[in-house]
């Protein structure tokens, strides 16, 4: 039999395998070491994973027609899985109409 995974809940939270989390099933900030933008403690079922989702290289999602090629490239339709990168990154980063009203990274500014 499998060992249950150590999960501790407090007032701010869960704290799984020593980093805390706001909540099962609740994307947060990942740190400045990682290479991904978020991360989730994800759970479906019995099962239980953490996620790192997002290019950090990305600064802001700005643009309605960005949006519109993420969901098509990634077919977000079909992403039903919680434990999958990518349920999250078009749950959590590009869900929505989009047009922000925040500029554009300094680097893809146009001229």
């Amino acid at each position: 039999m499998a060992k249950k995974p150590k999960l501790t809940r407090t007032k701010s939270g869960v704290v799984y395998r020593g980093e805390r989390f706001p909540g099962v099933n609740k994307p947060k900030r990942a740190p400045a070491s990682s290479k991904k933008k978020m991360r989730v403690l994800a759970k479906e079922g019995d099962k239980m994973r953490v996620i790192e989702f997002g290019a950090k290289g990305y600064g802001h999602n700005y643009s309605a027609g960005a949006r519109a090629n993420f969901k098509a490239r990634h077919n977000c339709k079909t992403a039903t899985s919680k434990l999958t990168a990518r349920y999250w990154a078009c749950k959590k980063l590009w869900a929505g109409p989009g047009g922000s009203k925040k500029s554009p990274p300094k680097g893809s500014r146009r001229k």
